[in-house]
């Protein structure tokens, strides 16, 4: 699952509705993606990044949970401005 942007998404008020809409692409397919179920592509994810939320990067967005939890928790940035 991708916690940071589940967690933008809910700071911005931004639904999987939203992003489905703006991709073109089934919700079902966005809630696939965002559960950790499937990938994004880079491209949906650099369009995701760049229209939704510009002040976030791409790899604090587009970090998956297991790769969060092997981090110690000092080491870890929010990278959102």
């Amino acid at each position: 699952m991708y916690k940071n942007l589940r967690a933008e998404m809910a700071r911005e008020g931004i639904t999987m509705v939203d992003i489905s809409e703006f991709l073109n692409v089934r919700y079902a397919t966005v809630n696939d993606k965002v559960n950790g179920k499937y990938r994004f592509y880079y491209d949906e994810a650099l369009m995701i990044k760049k229209h939704f939320f510009p002040n976030c990067s791409l790899e604090y967005l587009f970090e998956k949970e297991d790769e969060v939890e092997s981090e110690d928790e000092s080491e870890q940035q929010v990278v959102c401005l």
